[in-house]
């Protein structure tokens, strides 16, 4: 069952335009962005199916948790443009954990913290002793994504293309 929207929560994308915005990539980075997209428009709105159908996709799909990463930091940046500190952290986590916890039974705070401290690039993945799975990251990423967006002006597929854009920028370098 689809649950309305909160209140002071934006719609983040126009799936037509979505469609248009996403037909240059590969297939393999539309199959991200649109099941991006998708998980987070489910999120937003609490749709448990939806959701998981999405995030189904994500799981799958290769690198999808670097663009997910990438969008979480360009968020984190764009929220807190005078720098992240470990309180704006605790409060997104907690802010996000609570939010996901009144419709999601397997919200894991672990998981989100991995997520932000990757995005912030301050996680070592070797020194931790139970780093996430793909199906984890692609369950929570999300949830995060759609807890930060609430609080910018931009659509989130303005956030996915500077993503994919500093990632191909990053690869070309390498």
């Amino acid at each position: 069952m689809t649950e309305p929207t909160p209140a002071g929560v934006r719609p983040l994308c126009d799936a037509d335009r979505v469609s248009t915005t996403w037909r240059h990539l590969p297939a393999a980075a539309r199959e991200i962005a649109e099941s991006a997209v998708e998980a987070v428009s489910a999120a937003q709105q609490r749709d448990a199916r939806a959701y998981d159908e999405s995030v189904a996709r994500l799981a799958t799909a290769d690198r999808s948790g670097l663009v997910l990463g990438a969008v979480v930091r360009l968020l984190l940046e764009e929220s807190h443009p005078d720098g992240v500190d470990g309180d704006d952290v605790r409060q997104v986590l907690e802010r996000c954990a609570r939010s996901a916890a009144q419709w999601r039974a397997d919200i894991d705070p672990h998981v989100l913290l991995v997520l932000l401290a990757g995005a912030l690039g301050v996680y070592d993945p070797d020194g931790d002793e139970s780093p996430p799975d793909p199906p984890a990251i692609a369950r929570h990423a999300p949830l995060l994504v759609a807890d930060l967006s609430a609080h910018t002006s931009r659509p989130l597929d303005a956030y996915l293309v500077a993503a994919f854009a500093e990632i191909e920028r990053a690869e070309r370098h390498d």
